[in-house]
């Protein structure tokens, strides 16, 4: 395929070598001309590991050209990726110069350069832009009559995960391939374009490709600022935070693995709320800020109130709360977020109803009765005994359990607004009127 490249920086270089080392014919394009003779001359105008053989068998092959003229690039050019940056505004927000002026130069040399035989071009973003981007710029900037004559453009979103310093390597070996489009040509064009790396694309809409990496660049930095948060304390306490830290990872099924990175209700149970708040305490107590745990516990407290306002901003009085205890398959109710979302809509003035498959207030004993004791002390008249009964005259359900009897109750007479807290609820739920996930649509 015929490529063009906009932007010769770290991602485009790499993308532009990469692709040129497979067979595809690409012209990389910058405004810097310094960077374009760099290319034209197989050095490299970013310093990364295997970066310069890269570029000098694809020079050396004639499948690598650079140009400071987009039309060069756009010349008969089946697909445009746009590797520009977009670097932070002094407000934070994302500036979107330089994607704007990519798509400028591409607009303008689409009137005076050949489309490809196919007459399809699409043009692909490649950069970290917020979710809507694609769709505000690049659509709007081709669509309708914003198109030159003889092109047919379709935009999609295609994101990179290079990591600087590996970037070569990650660029033929990467965690995934994603398109994000709604056109079936579009979408063909990039398995096309990205076939030698022998992995199955996740096709997906635009906004969930958009939004993708900035998940995980969220998520990396986030586990870079949890493990130095941890040594801090550590450290005060004559902990070897790196000997923990090393047997930490090798647990893969819960520590380094898709375990808790669900959307779902917030934590609780009787580990996690009190392991929480002791580390805290640890850290105070040796003069330790530790902002990131503390926010934790701060994010979890505004799930559940989003759920309050959410069923207040409703017209409903009655509310089912299906699932009680602070997970499936245990009656442990010792800080569930289900029983602090019970109590405050019980507080609110609600007519609660509660059915939890396991949870029976005469079995409760120990510790687990005592704190139920303290936060619903009239558990026993809340509670239905099947969830129909919790369900008769509910305008709302709250829906944290996936116990067969209780979804085939829903399903028999759904109330006008169901809330599923756990993302599991499965089709037949969730394709009724009224439903809503906790953070994710309908």
């Amino acid at each position: 395929m015929k490529v063009a490249v906009f932007g010769l920086g770290y991602v485009g270089t790499v993308t532009a070598a990469g692709l040129a080392s497979v067979g595809h014919d690409v012209v990389g394009v910058d405004v810097d001309p310094v960077k374009v003779d760099l290319v034209t001359a197989a050095r490299s105008p970013v310093v990364e590991p295997g970066i310069l053989d890269l570029l000098g068998g694809a020079v050396a092959a004639g499948r690598l050209r650079a140009t400071t003229q987009a039309q060069v690039a756009l010349d008969g050019a089946d697909v445009s990726l746009i590797c520009v940056g977009t670097p932070s505004s002094p407000q934070g927000s994302t500036d979107l110069t330089y994607l704007d002026r990519a798509l400028d130069g591409i607009r303008e040399a689409m009137a005076v350069a050949a489309p490809p035989a196919s007459g399809r071009h699409v043009v692909v973003v490649r950069s970290t832009v917020p979710p809507g981007t694609v769709e505000e710029h690049v659509v709007a900037a081709f669509a309708g009559a914003s198109a030159p004559a003889g092109w047919s453009v379709s935009a999609a979103m295609c994101p990179e995960f290079l990591r600087e310093g590996s970037g070569v390597h990650d660029f033929f070996h990467p965690p995934f391939v994603v398109i994000g489009t709604e056109d079936p040509a579009a979408e063909e064009v990039l398995r096309r374009l990205f076939a030698f790396l022998e992995q199955q694309p996740h096709v997906v809409d635009l906004r969930v490709a958009e939004a993708l990496k900035y998940a995980c660049n969220a998520f990396h930095a986030t586990k870079v600022s949890f493990t130095n948060e941890l040594a801090r304390i550590f450290r005060a306490l004559d902990v070897n935070s790196r000997e923990v830290m090393d047997i930490f990872c090798e647990d893969t099924v819960l520590n380094v693995s898709p375990a808790y990175l669900r959307p779902g209700f917030a934590f609780g149970g009787s580990c996690l709320p009190k392991d929480l708040r002791s580390l805290l305490h640890m850290a105070r107590a040796n003069a330790l800020d530790a902002p990131l745990l503390a926010s934790t516990i701060r994010t979890n407290e505004l799930v559940v109130s989003d759920i309050v306002d959410r069923v207040l901003a409703g017209p409903d009085r009655r509310v089912a709360v299906l699932g009680l205890s602070f997970k499936m398959h245990t009656d442990d109710l010792r800080e569930s977020p289900n029983v602090d979302l019970a109590e405050r809509l019980v507080g609110k003035g609600f007519d609660v109803r509660i059915y939890d498959p396991i949870v029976n207030p005469d079995q409760l004993v120990g510790s687990n009765l005592r704190y139920m004791e303290s936060r619903l002390p009239h558990l026993g008249r809340l509670l239905s005994r099947d969830p129909r009964e919790a369900l008769a005259g509910a305008g709302t359900a709250v829906v944290s359990t996936t116990d067969p009897e209780v979804l085939a109750a829903l399903e028999a007479d759904p109330p006008a607004r169901i809330i599923d807290l756990v993302g599991r609820l499965g089709h037949d739920v969730e394709s009724l009127p009224g439903y809503e996930g906790i953070g994710w649509p309908a």
